[in-house]
């Protein structure tokens, strides 16, 4: 479980994200938090970002794919977000002794990355729950 609490309750916007043994700091950027991490849209941009790095990397090890590095940049356009679209755009540098048939496999496999995957295929479905508030004489 992954477990979000507010940093200061007498003030601020920032939040301790618990994720197992991790900590992540995640607040509002300047104009509307004090931008003390990076806020959620980040953190949703960024998983992206780390997936398809990661699958690559996991691709490259198992087929032996000689990488060196791996940079994966990802812009966000979130201009028509309320009008239902969300748009990422990924920019991928491997670098290694490969070949392009080896290269070309793995910007492939990239696009095939879990994250890429539940972000563009599947149906996210959100369920949201109020625990009773200390003191509730119904929650106690």
């Amino acid at each position: 479980m992954i477990v979000v609490e507010r940093i200061d309750p007498q003030g601020g916007t920032a939040h301790r994200i618990h994720i197992r043994g991790h900590e992540i700091v995640a607040d509002m950027s300047a104009t509307d938090g004090h931008d003390a991490g990076p806020d959620p849209h980040d953190l949703y941009d960024a998983a992206l970002g780390a997936c398809k790095a990661m699958t690559m990397l996991w691709y490259a090890q198992r087929n032996d794919i000689p990488v060196e590095d791996i940079h994966v940049g990802v812009v966000r356009d979130n201009s028509q977000e309320r009008q239902g679209v969300y748009k990422l755009t990924t920019r991928i540098a491997v670098t290694g002794p490969m070949s392009d048939e080896q290269h070309d496999r793995l910007i492939a496999v990239a696009a095939k990355c879990p994250l890429h995957k539940l972000m563009a295929e599947v149906e996210t479905q959100i369920e949201t729950i109020a625990v009773p508030r200390v003191g509730d004489p119904e929650g106690a």
